[in-house]
């Protein structure tokens, strides 16, 4: 897996993240095993300067009531004796002085205490030596006690720690070189899956299936990875569909009223007489009224289903206020059109959260469908209801179908037998605002008899102390 990014190479994040506390952790076993054998050395050869002064104490004897040690001259050298240090000792009677010494040592520590030894590092003859100090009862002489030290110096020891150094550097090397190789091949491994998913988005067609890899096949710290651009591709894919129905529909609706527009004004430019020129220009006003109006419900179906805003800023806005309004706008059309369009329901405020240009819309939309589509010099009533907060449009038109209900909310469906010269937006572009409003569109059949009713459930608001 290449890459060439700010972020750097994850390979080399996780072999650092791995690898760093791996070295730390190694080394500091390290640190403690060697410290954990020095001290366990140390442990043994003070037990042996222990085991001797205390067999320099089991010599020590009573002649003529004064403490006395005579050991011959064979067993003192062979006490003495060592191949690679050398062994000091010194013996004195707290009453009767000094019994034996080959070397002068330094004052036992103060806080010296009877039966119990006291280890310390000090120097004889300017050799660096580490000392054991016993404090025995002197034997029947209640009223004297002996000192034993027994010095050795440090050659043995030093030679210790740099054995265990030799031993514990190249074992160490090892569980390094051998836990890198470990990690490597442990990273690689788990993200060559990443492999295999960046290779198939590599080959990934705009035109070709979606690449989903099989998110069973994935170790699950990466599958939600997976499953979340299986998903933006489905998205996306949604959306080029989309995108394209929309084209080629909105491609449909534009042609018939650009070829009528174009065979009118060809019309228009070839009659001379006034009274037929002046009817061609009112037929060339009809195509080009139409033609907007297609123009410009397409543009609000592209505004409202614009993914770049799918989260809308929503703010309170008074639903009855807004109804009134855009119903006062459509008045003049109504009665241009023989139809009685009116309100009913309640004049008190009704909020609800949403945006006012896109709710404008949505109620323009309907009142526009029960003109169009509704009986001719009928009769079309706007209203709105609470609890929970709904907005209905009714007309007493001929009515739709129960089967083809779900059918109309489509986009550019028309019934086959439908009056009015709409394209099969209104309603689409109504369902598709709902639906950003968190809202709800139904087709309901008029409780007052024939026709359809179109209402928008929206969601109650929730109410502040």
């Amino acid at each position: 897996m290449t890459t060439n990014t700010k972020g750097g190479s994850l390979q080399r994040q996780l072999l650092l993240k791995l690898w760093v506390p791996m070295l730390v952790v190694l080394t500091l076993g390290g640190v403690t095993a060697f410290a954990l054998a020095r001290h366990i050395g140390s442990v043994v050869y003070d037990r042996w300067l222990y085991d001797s002064a205390t067999t320099l104490a089991r010599e020590i004897k009573n002649e003529n009531m004064r403490p006395s040690l005579r050991l011959p001259k064979t067993a003192l050298d062979m006490f003495e004796w060592d191949s690679v240090d050398r062994i000091y000792e010194q013996v004195v009677s707290e009453t009767y002085g000094t019994i034996l010494k080959n070397a002068d040592f330094p004052a036992p520590p103060s806080d010296l205490q009877v039966g119990r030894p006291s280890f310390y590092d000090s120097t004889i003859d300017g050799h660096s030596v580490r000392v054991v100090a016993v404090k025995m009862p002197s034997p029947d002489l209640p009223d004297d006690t002996i000192v034993i030290q027994v010095a050795e110096t440090k050659n043995k020891r030093a030679s210790l720690v740099t054995e265990a150094v030799l031993l514990f550097i190249p074992l160490q090397l090892g569980i390094l070189l051998m836990a890198r190789a470990f990690i490597l091949f442990a990273v690689k491994s788990s993200l060559r899956t990443l492999d295999n998913v960046t290779t198939k988005l590599d080959s990934y067609e705009a035109e070709g299936p979606i690449p989903e890899e099989d998110p069973v096949n994935v170790p699950s710290e990466v599958r939600p990875l997976i499953d979340a651009i299986n998903r933006l591709i489905g998205k996306l894919s949604a959306a080029r569909d989309n995108q394209r129905r929309f084209v080629s529909n909105a491609a449909h609706q534009l042609r018939t009223p650009l070829a009528t527009l174009q065979v009118q004004t060809e019309r228009t430019l070839r009659e001379e007489d006034p009274t037929k020129h002046r009817d061609a220009l009112g037929h060339v006003l009809g195509a080009v009224t139409r033609l907007r109006h297609v123009v410009h419900q397409l543009l609000t179906l592209a505004r409202s289903d614009d993914s770049g805003e799918h989260v809308l800023q929503l703010a309170p806005v008074d639903l009855v206020a807004l109804t009134k309004d855009e119903l006062e706008r459509w008045t003049d059309h109504a009665i241009a059109q023989q139809v009685d369009l009116g309100y009913e329901g309640s004049d008190l405020s009704q909020e609800i959260a949403g945006v006012p240009q896109l709710l404008r819309e949505l109620i323009a939309n309907l009142i526009d469908n029960a003109i169009r589509y509704g009986r001719p010099r009928g009769v079309v009533t706007v209203g709105v209801s609470a609890s929970p907060p709904t907005l209905y449009v009714e007309d007493d038109g001929p009515g739709i179908p129960e089967a083809e209900r779900p059918l109309v909310l489509e986009r550019f469906y028309r019934r086959s037998d439908a009056a009015g010269d709409g394209c099969g937006l209104g309603l689409a572009i109504a369902v598709e605002i709902a639906a950003r409003h968190n809202a709800v569109l139904s087709i309901l059949d008029n409780p007052r008899g024939q026709g359809v009713r179109i209402a928008v459930v929206f969601p109650e608001q929730e109410k502040t102390a």
